[in-house]
């Protein structure tokens, strides 16, 4: 006797928003191993009838959601709630315009795409940065580019390397970042402190880099990118291959390596101004919608020549090298890397673990440690020929926890913490004086944003910030310069030991900081939006400000920190114009910031040391005001020929003294035109200006010394300005398809088409020799 299987179960299941809990209408339900469909109704409800026992697998979507499978045992009649993210494309977690993501709703803020960063694989990250109005950067010579924002840089700008705050000793104007450029999928500048979850002290801005997106589907894609320079005789070359999984699980790897030999200015070789940079990244993790982790490594090495026409022995150099019309020293063209030079390591490990809640909103803990060893060689002589004058360690341990409360889109909240415990190892061994001491650091810091969205043409959002910082430092100082400075009398306290001619001492500094942002966005009608911005930021002083004291060796001068200096305070009130068409688009941003407080580095004098007389640069503080505009304008005259303008204008004052501010950059302005044809290979091609003013408003911080050998007094001009100067650049580049998944895109470029000859302010080395001359690029990157 036999008998039939039963199918007489029912499955009844219920769809529901996994954000906001609301019911999914319409969802496509397909029936894997019976074939067959049903939809959910205006509850979110559906009905399976005439079930067997075994297993059902259901494969559920719907427009807007991430399609999910799910498999149940039936044994019986069975109800199930089953959650989809309705709001997956608005919380922007498999949307493939990542490149249009900005970090900011309200802040002037800028975002610099991959096919833009490709045409600076063999340049530096503060070399593509100055594409967006209001960037400049200040230089030291030409390989160290330390990125500027509307006049501020070095601590008061914070870089975010995949979302992990970069701790590189930024303190130093001569530091560039240790970024490669080529780890970057797009980058967004924010102007001003209104990213208070990255930090309340970012007084200039903060450069967001953001690697590849993670793509959730079944994929291997990567490049690789050759390039080749004239000038410097440069080469680099660099690949990425990244693996995705219909999972989640994914990992990337990528790695360069560059090159440059001595650049030279339009008349002579500039010697000792080689590059050798090699780095290496890789990721690895899951990402679903639900939870996910990554754990991330970055490796950079560079080592760096100083020109060695820099190099100056006493004041008298100096003198002489201002006052020469070209280096004291031009060899012929080498590879060599000698001192005076910079050897710099940086490692950053990341370890992120992110779950979503029903109802409720997303939690990311984050760990992550970066080591920073820092070599700055001297031109030295005997036993100490190849000992570093500077060598610094800096390790930092961070962890942080964020919580975004999303499950109403129209209103959300953010709240998080973060630690952060630093270790700086200044080693005695080099024979020369610690410039920066040894020093522990504490941070800890909390914050809340919200961003309200009042309707289609309105969001304000807003936030505050308490950062609690305490720092730590064993410091040995002459008994003379502890006088000098009068520290005798306001920290005879912190000496713990007497030494006779010097003193070691413990000083220890806690700073409470408070910031806060507010902000709108209101859309005047479909192509006029406005913008407008509040944000208060608190910054401490870093320990070059603190604690410097000695002969600085790469940048000849003797630099004094002062321990009376306090956080400084920055006001900032911004507005924001866009006007966006189909072929027209305008954007104008306004800023003015207040600086109480504001710390800087200026000349004060002379001081004899046992290699002769250096000038003495001494950190003050004052109250300080930078205002400025800068605009940004794209027409396109039709399908073929677009023009782009740029145009930036700053000015900084000393309230208190009632003198310009030092290193300010000039107004600049720029205008590219340039041509595209798709069906020619997507060849493009673009001529650019640009044209650098000369700066009128500086500070006259001139100065006489004596000179022993011709027994006059002679002027230091340090202050005087440049001339102005007009370059002229060429892009081309034409993509050619190998195959239905594989092209090639060729490049070729032409910086100072004209070979002029020009010096720019914001160069630390423009005393000493002209800046670079023609430079004909050639890359070739092939995508696979």
């Amino acid at each position: 006797m036999s008998y039939a299987q039963e199918c007489s179960y029912t499955f009844l299941g219920e769809l529901k928003d996994f954000h906001d809990n609301t019911p999914i209408v319409g969802a496509t339900i397909f029936m894997q191993n019976l074939n067959r469909y049903t939809t959910s109704d205006f509850d979110g409800k559906f009905k399976i009838e005439n079930l067997c026992t075994g297993e059902l697998t259901l494969v559920i979507s719907h427009v807007g959601c991430e399609t999910k499978t799910l498999t149940y045992s039936i044994e019986g009649d069975i109800f199930k709630r089953i959650s989809l993210e309705h709001h997956i494309e608005e919380l922007d977690e498999v949307s493939l315009k990542s490149n249009e993501r900005k970090t900011t709703n309200t802040a002037q803020e800028s975002v610099i795409k991959a096919d833009v960063l490709k045409q600076y694989s063999i340049l530096s990250l503060g070399d593509a940065l100055k594409e967006v109005p209001g960037v400049s950067s200040i230089n030291t010579g030409n390989a160290i580019v330390k990125p500027m924002i509307n006049g501020l840089h070095s601590s008061r700008l914070l870089i975010l390397n995949n979302n992990v705050r970069l701790q590189d000793q930024e303190w130093g104007i001569e530091h560039a970042p240790n970024i490669d450029i080529n780890s970057a999928n797009n980058i967004s500048v924010i102007k001003g402190a209104a990213a208070l979850a990255v930090g309340g002290d970012a007084v200039g801005g903060v450069v967001v880099i953001n690697p590849n997106r993670v793509i959730r589907i079944d994929t291997l894609y990567g490049k690789t990118t050759v390039s080749g320079q004239t000038n410097g005789k440069g080469f680099g070359i660099t690949s990425s291959l990244n693996k995705g999984f219909g999972s989640g699980w994914f990992v990337s790897v990528q790695g360069t390596l560059k090159q440059n030999g001595d650049f030279k200015s339009p008349d002579y070789y500039l010697t000792n101004t080689g590059l050798k940079s090699n780095s290496f990244t890789v990721s690895a993790g899951r990402k679903n919608f639900e939870r996910g982790f990554e754990v991330f490594y970055s490796y950079i090495n560079n080592e760096i020549g100083i020109l060695r026409s820099s190099h100056i022995g006493n004041i008298s150099d100096l003198i002489n090298a201002i006052n020469s019309q070209q280096p004291l020293v031009t060899d012929d063209f080498s590879y060599d890397i000698n001192a005076p030079k910079q050897d710099v390591t940086h490692h950053l490990a990341k370890a992120l673990y992110y779950q979503r809640f029903k109802n409720f909103g997303k939690l990311n803990l984050q760990y992550d440690y970066q080591n920073n060893q820092r070599f700055e060689f001297d031109i030295r002589v005997g036993d100490d020929r190849n000992k570093a004058a500077l060598d610094l360690n800096l390790q930092t341990h961070t962890i942080t926890a964020d919580l975004n409360l999303d499950a109403n889109l129209q209103y959300k909240i953010n709240v998080g913490v973060m630690g952060r415990y630093q270790d700086n190892f200044a080693n005695p061994d080099t024979g020369v004086r610690r410039l920066i001491p040894d020093y522990e650091k504490f941070d800890f810091g909390t914050y809340i944003t919200t961003e309200w969205i009042v309707n289609d043409k309105t969001t304000i959002d807003a936030g505050v910030r308490y950062d609690y910082n305490k720092i730590d430092a064993k410091k040995f100082y002459r008994t003379s310069r502890w006088e000098e400075r009068g520290y005798d009398e306001d920290f005879s306290d912190i000496v713990i030991e007497d030494l006779g001619t010097q003193l070691l001492t413990n000083p220890v500094f806690t700073y409470h900081n408070f910031s806060a942002s507010a902000g709108l966005k209101y859309q005047l009608d479909d192509n006029n939006t406005i913008l407008g911005n509040y944000a208060l930021s608190s910054r401490p002083p870093n320990p070059s400000e603190l604690f410097s004291d000695g002969l600085h060796h790469s940048a000849a001068r003797v630099e004094l920190g002062d321990l009376r200096l306090e956080q400084e305070i920055s006001n900032r009130i911004s507005a924001t114009y866009n006007l966006n068409t189909s072929n027209f688009n305008l954007v104008v941003d306004l800023f003015y910031n207040r600086i109480n407080d504001f710390m800087y580095l200026r000349p004060s004098g002379i001081e004899q040391t046992i290699r002769g007389a250096f000038p003495v640069w001494e950190y003050q503080k004052t109250d300080a005001e930078l205002y400025g505009i800068d605009i940004s304008s794209n027409y396109k005259f039709n399908d073929n020929i677009a023009w782009r303008h740029t145009s930036s204008y700053t000015k900084g004052n000393d309230i208190k003294a009632g003198i310009d501010l030092i290193d300010i950059p000039a107004f600049n302005t720029n205008n590219t035109i340039t041509f595209t044809k798709e069906e020619w290979r997507s060849f493009k091609a673009s001529l650019k200006s640009e044209w650098v003013f000369e700066q009128t408003q500086f500070p006259d911080f001139n100065f006489e010394t004596f000179i022993a050998t011709t027994q006059e007094d002679v002027l230091v001009d340090i202050s005087t300005p440049p001339s102005a100067f007009h370059l002229l650049h060429f892009y081309s580049e034409v993509t050619l398809p190998l195959n239905e998944k594989n092209n090639l895109n060729i490049a070729l470029s032409i910086n100072n088409i004209f070979n002029t000859s020009y010096r720019a302010y914001l160069n630390r080395l423009r005393y000493f020799a002209d800046d670079l001359g023609r430079n004909i690029m050639l890359q070739l990157q092939l995508n696979y």
